[in-house]
């Protein structure tokens, strides 16, 4: 038996030529701007053509290209090492499809065809789920599937926001940093959302809040000194707060040693490479931060890769046993329902 495992990411332009178009994809999404096709198109044309300046100095700050596609390869061989451990009824093959450049949905499922598998398994790299990320690559690999007539067994897992090992990678991350320091201030940062995003149902800050809780409460520091922020805030919308770059300020203006955590990201790329490594690091500097750390992404962090692995084959056993899914990430009523495990 063979299963096709799909991980999800959002991509990032391989050339500086290549930054225009990716912003495009990026703001053509209808999950970024809700508008109908005609309005969304030239409004993507603009925005992009009119960030491209600003976001080529960006990327030529770390080479002239992002990362994220090469480091993905290395999480999706991890993975399928770990699949395949001891393995002999199944076999896994790991697939990386990129939201916003290649490869591409429509470019990746001529190879999963060709493998020829009796399941295909998507498994987002977005911890905590939202819309307009684990929601938006769901959305597309069906589109591309019904346009392609490509009718296949498939099973999502959607999000892992208190995953034991996805918290206990995190841990075991941010232990090597805390405790040097007197006067620490841990700095949990995640990518922001407009306010509205979540007021019309998007569960992605309940489940930010839920993998810092679980952090705090398994972390053996005693009185850790702690907040949640969010970063990478644009446009004129109302987004969810507080911004990263304001708790850095006020931190480094008490003399706080700062820790910073990307609880979202697991793997690196600009946001993480560039607005906290460097904009943010001169931000707290400027500020009187005498001492300002970054605990990095989970990458190919051995209890991360073993998380991953073990959500989808404790999902096969729960199958096999009684058809049953794993325990899942409950979103509280006021929220549309989670798609956990589609």
């Amino acid at each position: 038996m063979k299963k096709a495992v799909i991980l999800f990411n959002l991509g990032g332009p391989d050339s500086l030529n290549s930054v225009e178009p990716f912003l495009f994809n990026l703001f053509n999404d209808p999950a970024i701007i809700s508008l109908p096709n005609f309005l969304r198109y030239p409004l993507a044309k603009l925005i992009s053509k009119r960030r491209t300046p600003v976001a080529k100095k960006i990327y030529e700050e770390i080479g002239g290209s992002s990362p994220i596609l090469e480091l993905t390869k290395k999480q999706a061989l991890e993975l399928e090492k770990s699949l395949n451990f001891n393995q002999k009824e199944i076999n896994y093959k790991t697939f990386i499809i990129m939201r916003c450049w290649k490869p591409r949905a429509s470019e990746v499922i001529k190879d999963i065809i060709n493998f020829e598998p009796n399941e295909v398994i998507l498994l987002p790299l977005y911890p905590q789920f939202s819309y307009s990320t684990s929601g938006s690559s769901i959305s597309e690999w069906k589109d591309v599937c019904s346009k392609k007539n490509y009718k296949i067994k498939t099973s999502t897992i959607c999000c892992y926001p208190t995953d034991e090992n996805f918290i206990d990678a995190h841990i075991d991350e941010i232990t090597k940093k805390i405790g040097k320091n007197t006067n620490e201030k841990l700095i949990f940062s995640a990518h922001g959302l407009p306010e509205k995003n979540i007021k019309n149902g998007d569960p992605y800050q309940w489940q930010i809040e839920r993998t810092v809780e679980e952090i705090i409460k398994k972390i053996n520091t005693r009185n850790l000194d702690y907040i949640l922020s969010y970063q990478s805030r644009v446009g004129p919308l109302k987004w969810i707060g507080p911004s990263t770059d304001d708790v850095i300020v006020e931190n480094s203006k008490l003399g706080k040693s700062i820790i910073l955590v990307p609880i979202a990201f697991v793997s690196e790329h600009s946001e993480t490479l560039v607005e906290l490594d460097i904009e943010y690091k001169k931000l707290a500097k400027e500020n009187g931060c005498v001492n300002y750390e970054r605990v990095p992404a989970l990458g190919t962090n051995k209890a991360f890769i073993e998380g991953l692995s073990n959500l989808i084959l404790n999902r096969e056993k729960y199958k096999l046993k009684n058809d049953l899914y794993p325990p899942k990430i409950q979103c509280p009523n006021k929220f549309k329902k989670c798609p956990c495990q589609i």
